[in-house]
C-alpha cells in the first residue's frame, strides 16, 4: 500500500513538471503589458503583487501612454436639464456606443472643455463660483480643483495641458470682470497639479473677444482663437515658460472667411477650419508651415445644403469628425476626405476625443 502511494506521487510530480509553462524574462513583461488596453491592465493588477506594483507605477503609465492606440469619444448626456452620465463611443470604422458612466459630480451645468493624455477637463459655471474638475474615466480617477470666485458679470476662457518642462499638468483660466467695462484687462491664473492654489501669472494681453473660449493643447501650449477688431490670430500660452505669443493664421484663410473660423487639433498639429477649407500647421509656430489639407463638400448631410459653422472634432486615418451648425441646429458628420464621402452621426452635445491612459489627475 505504501509503495503504491509513492508511485502515484511520482507520477503526479512528473505530469505537473511536463505541463509547467515557460517563464517569461522579467524585462519582457513590461513590454507586453504596456501594449494592452487599460481595462485589461486594471484586471491584471490582481494577478500578483509585482504586476500590481508595475501597473501602478507612474513610469509605466507614461510608457503605456506613448504606445496607446485606443481612442474614445466622450460627450455629456443630459436628461431634462439634469446631467446624469458620460457617454463614450469607440472610434472604429463605425461609431458605436460602448459605455455609459455615472458622472462623479452632481452639478448639472457641466462643460467638457477638452482632454490631454487621457484626462478630461470639465468646468461647472455656478452662480458665485467656477468649479473645475479633472477626470480620467478609464481608471475612474477624479480630482476637484480649488474653485474660482466670479463677479456678477463674468467671462472666461480655459485650457488644460501637459508641461514638458516641469513634467506636470496645468490648468489655465483667463477671466474678465465685465462690470468694469474694460475688455482688455483680463487676469490669467494657472493651477499646477499637486498644489492646492492658483497662481496669478499676469494680465492676459488680449481682449476676450473670441470665437472659441476653449483652448486647444498643442506642443506644450494652450491656443485660443482671438478676434480683435478686424484682426484674427491665435493667442498662444506656453505652459513651461508661462509666457504669451501671437501665432499667425494663413492669409488665405482669413481673407475669405473672416467670421467662419474654427480652431482644432488634427494629428497633434494645430488645425484651422476656414469656411470649408481645412488647414494644418505642420511646424508649430511657423506661419509658412500652414498647409491646406482638403475642402469639405457642401453635401455632407443630405438634410442640409449649406453650413454657417464647421469645426473638427477628431481625425483617425482618413476619417474626420466634423461638427456643423445650420441655422440653429447642430449636427455631427464622419467625413472621409480621401474619397469625399460622409455619414451623419447621432451624438449628444459636443464630443471630445480622448486617448485611453493610466495617467492619474491625483498628483
Amino acid at each position: 500500500m505504501v509503495s503504491s502511494d509513492k508511485t502515484i506521487s511520482i507520477k503526479r510530480t512528473t505530469l505537473t513538471s511536463s505541463l509547467s509553462l515557460p517563464t517569461l524574462p522579467f524585462d519582457l513583461i513590461p513590454e507586453i503589458l504596456s501594449r494592452l488596453p487599460v481595462k485589461s491592465l486594471l484586471q491584471f493588477r490582481c494577478v500578483c503583487k509585482s504586476w500590481k506594483s508595475l501597473i501602478s507605477d507612474s513610469k509605466f503609465a507614461k510608457k503605456h501612454l506613448t504606445l496607446s492606440t485606443m481612442h474614445t469619444l466622450h460627450c455629456i448626456s443630459y436628461r431634462h436639464n439634469v446631467h446624469v452620465l458620460l457617454k463614450s463611443y469607440s472610434l472604429d470604422y463605425v461609431l458605436t456606443n460602448i459605455t455609459q458612466t455615472q458622472f462623479p459630480s452632481s452639478d448639472s451645468n457641466v462643460l467638457l472643455v477638452g482632454s490631454c493624455n487621457g484626462i478630461i477637463f470639465l468646468v461647472s459655471d455656478g452662480k458665485d463660483l467656477v468649479q473645475l474638475q479633472l477626470w480620467n474615466p478609464s481608471i475612474r480617477k477624479f480630482k476637484e480643483l480649488p474653485p474660482i470666485s466670479k463677479p456678477h458679470r463674468f467671462a472666461g476662457i480655459y485650457g488644460f495641458g501637459y508641461d514638458p518642462i516641469s513634467d506636470n499638468y496645468k490648468v489655465v483660466v483667463v477671466s474678465s470682470d465685465l462690470t468694469r467695462g474694460d475688455f482688455n484687462k483680463n487676469e490669467l491664473k494657472v493651477h499646477t497639479l499637486g498644489t492646492d492654489s492658483w497662481k496669478s501669472v499676469s494680465e492676459f494681453p488680449f481682449a476676450i473677444v473670441y470665437a472659441q473660449p476653449l483652448g486647444q493643447y498643442v506642443s506644450g501650449t494652450i491656443n485660443w482663437l482671438v478676434f480683435m477688431g478686424i484682426k484674427r490670430f491665435i493667442a498662444s500660452f506656453d505652459l513651461g515658460n508661462e509666457c504669451y505669443r501671437e501665432v499667425l493664421l494663413p492669409d488665405d484663410s482669413v481673407q475669405v472667411y473672416k467670421n467662419k473660423l474654427s480652431l482644432s487639433v488634427l494629428r497633434d498639429c494645430l488645425c484651422m477650419i476656414s469656411g470649408e477649407d481645412v488647414w494644418v500647421m505642420k511646424e508649430y509656430g511657423n506661419k509658412e508651415s500652414w498647409t491646406k489639407l482638403f475642402t469639405i463638400s457642401y453635401m455632407l448631410d443630405p438634410r442640409a445644403s449649406s453650413y454657417s459653422y464647421i469645426k473638427a472634432g477628431y481625425v483617425l486615418d482618413e476619417q474626420v469628425l466634423l461638427t456643423y451648425k445650420e441655422d440653429k441646429r447642430w449636427g455631427h458628420i464622419s467625413y472621409n476626405y480621401k474619397d469625399d464621402t460622409s455619414k451623419f452621426i447621432e451624438l449628444e452635445n459636443f464630443p471630445k476625443v480622448c486617448v485611453e491612459s493610466l495617467i492619474s489627475p491625483c498628483f
